[in-house]
């Protein structure tokens, strides 16, 4: 006879079933580790961080599992083995010779356990091997692992282990880049992995415990029916498996490109707040000026290096609110801190893309918190006695091409980068593109003469490119230049809204660089273009002798210009700004004239106030408004976590899909055919419960012969189980059907021995019989013949 079900402690595994189990976690885990590849860029540290926890947490696992040590003990181990293994796996930059402690390595691990985490989202990738970086890796996985390898050795059932393995995986996205390492490949090998290895687990469990829940007779006829069962199950856990690991495959590579949608992902650091309030630092158009008019032959840095007809990058603006053109945190790239100034940006550079220069810069008398670069940065190499402050306090957007340092340069800084000036397209390439489809801050508080002026000009124009140019000329051609210099037509500075009303609705417009780029910028907006003003230097070429030699730039070299993103050509330049040389003309004398005598008028009557309807419903407009400001806040964090739990949604279709044809089976039972039908449903019900935790019962025995058996197997639930054996025999064997009353209490009864039966065994056994298919396949296999049938008994099936 069998032996009772119930919760048994797993025993520790042979070596060769060890080694298969570490060779299958060190897979698993690993495919999240490699999701921080891109973190870390082209630094493979990130990897011996990673692969080191790996094997510490499952090393420590193996040998709390072979000692049975407890949890207290278990932790200990795990937490000197970080204390002594971090300083060259977690914190090699700050260890002597690269893994020797030394106080300040032992202050990162330590400091690390609690605000590496954060530090990793408000980074700027690559995030560098420094300041506790590699503590996230390190610690994740040696975390990960070990309690991946205390579920897999010390707990009965193997599917537990999967909560640590997606635990990492979704940890790799989350504190990942936008910039995602293979993920189709990663996310398929993870499903057919934990998928094989669960089933080879499940396999071996099934071995070991043929004979463990069992209700078979004794003797040879049980070991052949063992032995049967143990082929089918074989079998059918193979076509099963194979079923899954097909669903799973095509589900991933169908679900991860709609749910990415594109090459780019949204990650927490997307959605972190920044680390960086740019509002509390003034914008730097409200300084030009300043520069062209107080400092015009004042220099303010020097440059070395710069290709002829490239241009030095103070800011990038893209939110106005009717004061000023300003930097917004929230716009398409956050400023996260630099953790390796020497890899910024896109490191995957190649020279065809545009020109790669070295430029050396050196401060004069140029100071504020934006720091002057080139293009896109590839590095960059702060030197100098401040140096080690500048680059603690170094800060940069790779999407808006713009570093900061929030002390500031002042004069004597130097420093060089490394940088990419992008080819600008053509237009007639730029022709076959649309605008980029980017979220930037709303326009708030413009002048109506914007949108006026901006259908003016473009007119019926619907070419993207053309429309684009239409501003850029209208405002190149009919505009007059004047910085407000003495000796030069009167130029009011700002760009708020009223200068900007004083611009375009005067009969000559007149302004320089700060009005022109801003109200061409703003039309832009209102027309739906991405555009945004960028500020900074670049010399008058022509004046320069030799473009190879250094640049002294001075006030009259700042400069403002306009942005437009295209699809496939990124942010393209436009210049609004008229000729310096295109002065405005005078206007012409008028003939005075001589005023007549005004006549006093009466005053008008008083008319009585309006009575105005009250506006209780909101606007339609602003109902869209919100709801987009929802989906721009949350949007990418939802999508970021739905990518992410891609793997799990995928193992558990399955076990949906069994739960819903269970439940369908119970209620055709209950409710469908003859009374004394659903009375044999019910006891079929009973059946199929014994069988989903584990009982094989014999199909050829009778109800009584059944509940006996049943009976030992589940003790809690003896008296009700052949209770219910002899109420179903004697209502299918009477004379008549029993009554509607009759079948409800039956079916409480069966309510009650499902409950005994459940209670008999441990929670997680309770879970696996609700979502395992063994009842449905025997009921199936039995309905096309394949499975044994029972004896007839009195003209009627006696089991049934």
């Amino acid at each position: 006879m069998s032996r009772r079900a119930g919760r048994t402690a797993r025993p520790l595994p042979g070596r060769i079933q060890a080694l298969i189990d570490v060779g299958a976690l060190t897979v698993l885990l690993g495919l999240g580790v490699l999701g921080f590849g891109p973190t870390f860029g082209g630094d493979l540290r990130y990897l011996a961080a990673g692969f080191g926890g790996l094997a510490v947490g499952l090393g420590t696992a193996w040998f709390s599992a072979r000692f049975r040590w407890g949890f207290w003990p278990t932790a200990g181990v795990l937490l000197a083995a970080y204390l002594i293994l971090g300083h060259a796996l977690a914190a090699p930059a700050e260890s002597f010779l690269g893994f020797l402690p030394t106080l300040e390595s032992l202050r990162v691990l330590i400091v690390g356990v609690v605000f590496s985490w954060k530090d990793i989202l408000t980074v700027a990738d690559p995030v560098g091997v420094s300041r506790g970086m590699l503590v996230v890796p390190f610690l994740a996985a040696l975390i990960a692992a070990a309690v991946a390898g205390v579920l897999a050795w010390r707990v009965r059932t193997p599917y537990w282990v999967l909560l640590p393995v997606i635990g990492l995986f979704v940890a790799s996205i989350a504190f990942g880049t936008n910039r995602a390492s293979l993920p189709e490949v990663r996310g398929i090998l993870l499903v057919v992995a934990a998928a094989a290895w669960l089933a080879y687990r499940r396999d071996i469990a099934r071995t070991d415990d043929t004979n463990a829940l069992s209700a078979h007779v004794s003797g040879q006829e049980s070991d052949s029916a063992a032995s049967t069962v143990l082929r089918s199950g074989r079998l059918r856990r193979l076509g099963l498996g194979g079923a899954v690991l097909a669903l799973a495959t095509i589900l991933t590579l169908v679900i991860s490109p709609v749910l990415a949608g594109g090459s780019n992902r949204d990650v927490l650091r997307d959605v972190v707040e920044p680390p960086v309030d740019l509002f509390d630092y003034p914008s730097p158009l409200t300084s030009f000026r300043k520069y062209v008019k107080d400092q015009s032959e004042e220099t303010l840095l020097t440059v070395d290096g710069l290709p002829k007809g490239e241009r030095i990058r103070l800011a990038a603006m893209d939110a106005y609110d009717g004061v000023v053109y300003n930097v917004n945190p929230q716009a398409a790239g956050n400023f996260a801190r630099v953790g390796d100034a020497q890899q910024l940006g896109n490191t995957d550079i190649a020279e065809e893309e545009g020109t790669v220069a070295t430029l050396d810069i050196t401060i004069e008398a140029y100071n504020g918190v934006w720091l002057p670069s080139g293009g896109e940065l590839i590095g960059m190499d702060l030197q100098g006695p401040r140096a080690d402050e500048l680059n603690r306090s170094l800060y940069y957007n790779n999407d808006a091409r713009t570093a900061l340092s929030t002390i500031g340069v002042q004069s004597g800084d130097t420093y060089s980068v490394n940088v990419l000036f992008p080819d600008v397209p053509p237009d007639e390439i730029l022709t076959q593109y649309g605008f980029a489809d980017l979220s930037l801050p709303r326009v708030q508080n413009e002048p109506p003469v914007i949108a006026s002026k901006a259908s003016e000009y473009v007119g019926e124009v619907s070419d993207p490119i053309e429309r684009a140019r239409r501003l850029e000329q209208v405002l190149n051609s009919q505009g007059f230049f004047s910085n407000g210099k003495d000796g030069e037509a009167p130029s009011l500075p700002g760009h708020g809204a009223a200068r900007m009303l004083n611009l375009l609705d005067a009969e000559q417009m007149v302004g320089d660089d700060e009005q022109y780029a801003v109200a061409m910028a703003l039309m832009a907006r209102k027309l739906n273009i991405p555009a945004r003003v960028v500020m900074g230097f670049y010399p008058d070429w022509d004046e320069i002798e030799d473009p190879s030699a250094p640049i002294a730039l001075t006030g009259e070299d700042v400069h403002a210009w306009v942005e437009i993103a295209f699809d496939n050509a990124g942010w393209v330049p436009f210049d609004p700004t008229p000729p310096e040389d295109n002065e405005p003309v005078p206007p012409q004398q008028q003939p005075r004239s001589s005023p007549k005598p005004q006549v006093l008028q009466p005053p008008p009557p008083p008319q009585e106030p309006a009575e105005l309807p009250p506006d209780s419903a909101p606007e339609p407009q602003d109902a869209e408004d919100r709801t987009e400001d929802f989906w721009d806040d949350w949007g990418p964090l939802i999508r970021a976590i739905a990518l992410a739990l891609i793997p799990l949604g995928v193992l558990l279709l399955p076990l949906l899909l069994i739960a819903l044809l269970k439940l369908r089976r119970r209620k055709r039972r209950a409710n469908d055919g003859a009374p004394s039908q659903r009375v044999g449903g019910g006891w079929s019900e009973v059946m199929s419960l014994a069988t989903d935790l584990g009982a094989e019962t014999n199909s050829r025995a009778t109800r009584r012969e059944s509940a006996r058996d049943l009976g030992e197997v589940f003790p809690g639930s003896a008296g009700s189980t052949t209770l219910l054996a002899e109420r179903a025999d004697a209502s299918i064997f009477a004379s008549g059907e029993p009554t509607e009353r009759e079948v409800g209490e039956y079916w409480g009864a069966v309510e009650s021995s499902l409950d005994d039966m459940r209670g008999s065994v441990g929670w997680f056994r309770r879970q696996r019989a609700r979502f395992s298919p063994r009842s449905l396949i025997r009921e199936a296999r039995s309905k096309m013949g394949s499975g044994p049938k029972p004896k007839p008994a009195n003209g009627r099936r006696r089991n049934r």
